[in-house]
């Protein structure tokens, strides 16, 4: 990825200095004609987005997936985690299928998606990433080609915050790409995030879904994102139980996220410094077999 600047691609969808309510007529509906491609009866695949109070963000989310360009039948599904806020009225407004979950938490949210998606696979995002135009097609097909594989997880990078370039969030992802490599053997879970993975939807169900041992609630811990298990990580072991795991390493498979998980550190170098004390304290479970 670009250290200084954003791929051309999420530049429409980006609707800068605007929330929701600003959109005008014109372009309200045309995110409504792109969204209505996206709601096949009988869908080779389901997106699926939890959203809890994303007002302003998910319309952004919703945007850059009704520009994919794919020959598959898709679902998109939003599962509004009992926001407070307006979520609900962008989803309504925007004619998405949706449901609402009352249990906090992004594991039910997940499940919830899980039970109701209706496509052979299965791909998680997020309400606050940019999905580029053939992130579908990219992620699914190593599904397809090998049945073998249950489950699928992709790169990531990061929208720099306003008036801040992309440099320090580049290195914190050159860093990230280590870590990732250095966990693929033997701790391959840990690499797999929700807002970028997939798998068979059937062997998702059979094998335990995102059922976790507590609620994953984000807690505003400096240096880590969560407490208690993840429900994305518990996934990804289900799935290695029934198959294999496949890193997507295209460039058209990477997706651009929020870093507002990283800024609650107070920077993006104390982010890194935090994050690059854990993970080196972690290195030798890393490597371990065990």
């Amino acid at each position: 990825m670009s250290a200084f600047g954003l791929p051309k691609w999420i530049l429409p969808h980006l609707f800068r200095n605007k929330k929701f309510r600003d959109l005008s007529d014109a372009e309200m509906e045309d995110l409504r004609a792109r969204i209505s491609r996206f709601k096949a009866e009988q869908p080779d695949i389901s997106v699926v987005i939890p959203a809890w109070n994303e007002e302003n963000n998910i319309y952004r989310t919703l945007s850059s997936l009704a520009a994919s360009s794919t020959g598959y039948q898709v679902e998109i599904v939003v599962i509004n985690n009992n926001s407070s806020d307006g979520t609900q009225q962008v989803l309504d407004r925007l004619g998405v299928r949706n449901y609402l979950q009352t249990v906090q938490g992004t594991p039910f949210a997940r499940q919830m998606g899980l039970d109701m998606a209706r496509g052979r696979y299965h791909l998680c995002a997020d309400s606050d990433t940019f999905y580029p135009p053939d992130w579908i097609d990219k992620m699914v097909e190593p599904m397809v080609k090998d049945p073998g594989i249950t489950g699928v997880y992709g790169n990531y990078a990061f929208i720099p915050p306003p008036n801040q370039g992309r440099f320090g969030l580049w290195l914190y992802e050159i860093f990230a790409g280590i870590m990732i490599r250095v966990r693929k053997r033997n701790r391959e879970y840990l690499n797999v995030y929700g807002f970028n993975m997939g798998f068979v939807t059937e062997v998702g169900r059979q094998t335990g879904g995102f059922r976790v041992s507590g609620a994953r609630v984000y807690a505003n811990i400096v240096g880590s994102d969560f407490q208690n298990e993840a429900e994305d990580g518990r996934m990804a072991l289900n799935l290695k139980t029934a198959g294999k795991l496949k890193m997507v390493t295209s460039p058209k498979a990477t997706v651009f996220t929020s870093p507002r998980r990283l800024m609650d550190d107070g920077s993006i170098g104390q982010a890194f410094l935090n994050r690059a004390k854990r993970q080196i304290k972690g290195m030798r479970e890393y490597l371990s077999m065990s």
